[in-house]
């Protein structure tokens, strides 16, 4: 089974049996405190791009709250993308992830639709059912529905890049084929990556996502899940779909720097990232997104030894090495 053809960012990041990285936006580190100083960030992605990073992605963050302790990038992710796909040519553009309850599901389409227009074809959309409880009550919307809400809103995107769609009544209204959304995206679809369970059974994830977002696991867990994954997909779908994690990385000046657990994610060397890397490669992981917010090293110095280092390992058309 091959993975669908969708758009330029989903062809070009996800490749069958192979691995590519990215980078999660604020690409800095940010150690006391959750909000990130945000500068140098437009020269920050444009050497991602220049480095030959596959992706960047943003977070959907409506509110700061404290005991989440992360603010992410602070802009609005679709504002931000936005002015990010003027600035960029070649590098995907990802929201990991989007909490659909808390967006009208037009105005999710319509400027997902939007940047991909704007970008030819370079966004990635991730899309979730939202854990933080702070901000439901704070938007006047039930957490308990969360799920339900995802589904509607999950539904309702996918049916608007129809002509004049129709849509049955929902949480989010309906439509009666008699208004048309614009712009549409460039391929028949926007592709959606559902992030965890986003309180959805693996069946409807695979029946209805075109990929999958999923947290860091210890390598026997992970290699568990994608291979459940990946078993429903070969038994129920016409194509296979993407899997793909991010990891919190503290990378150390010293290559051969054993690793020692972080916060989801490893304080290593360049050597062990590698080796590292492949394993995930050999279980089935598609793509990684790396985070900085606790690297310890220069920013710029890490993305320049990855790049000389690293992505020639995942970038280059190499085979899986088989591990004992």
């Amino acid at each position: 089974m091959q993975f669908e053809k969708i758009n330029k960012a989903y062809n070009r990041v996800f490749q069958q049996n192979a691995l590519s990285l990215g980078v999660v936006v604020p690409i800095e580190s940010y150690t006391s405190g959750p909000i990130p100083t945000m500068e140098t960030h437009l020269e920050r992605v444009k050497k991602v791009e220049r480095l030959g990073f596959k992706s960047i992605w943003l977070r959907d963050i409506p509110f700061n709250v404290p005991n989440f302790g992360d603010a992410g990038q602070t802009y609005d992710p679709f504002t931000y993308l936005g002015f990010l796909a003027g600035q960029t040519s070649v590098i995907a553009l990802g929201v990991s992830s989007i909490a659909l309850p808390l967006h009208h599901p037009l105005h999710v389409a319509k400027s997902a639709a939007t940047i991909d227009q704007l970008s030819q074809g370079r966004l990635l959309l991730g899309v979730a059912s939202g854990d933080r409880f702070d901000e439901y009550p704070a938007m006047g919307i039930d957490y308990e529905s969360r799920g339900a809400l995802f589904r509607d809103s999950f539904h309702y995107i996918r049916n608007l890049h129809d002509a004049y769609p129709t849509i049955a009544k929902n949480n989010y209204g309906q439509l009666k084929g008699n208004i048309d959304m614009l712009p549409k995206s460039t391929s028949h679809k926007i592709p959606l990556l559902m992030t965890g369970s986003s309180r959805q059974t693996l069946e409807w994830n695979v029946n209805h996502a075109d990929g999958w977002m999923n947290y860091p696991r210890d390598l026997y867990n992970q290699n568990n899940t994608i291979r459940q994954y990946r078993e429903l997909i070969a038994k129920t779908q016409k194509y296979d779909k993407p899997f793909m994690q991010p990891m919190y990385l503290d990378l150390q000046e010293e290559d051969d720097y054993r690793p020692q657990p972080i916060q989801l994610g490893y304080r290593l060397g360049v050597n062990y990232l590698v080796d590292y890397l492949d394993k995930l490669r050999s279980i089935g992981v598609n793509h990684l997104a790396l985070n900085l917010r606790f690297n310890a090293l220069n920013i710029d110095e890490t993305l320049e030894r990855i790049a000389e280092k690293v992505l020639p390992e995942f970038h280059s058309n190499k085979k899986i090495r088989h591990h004992e």
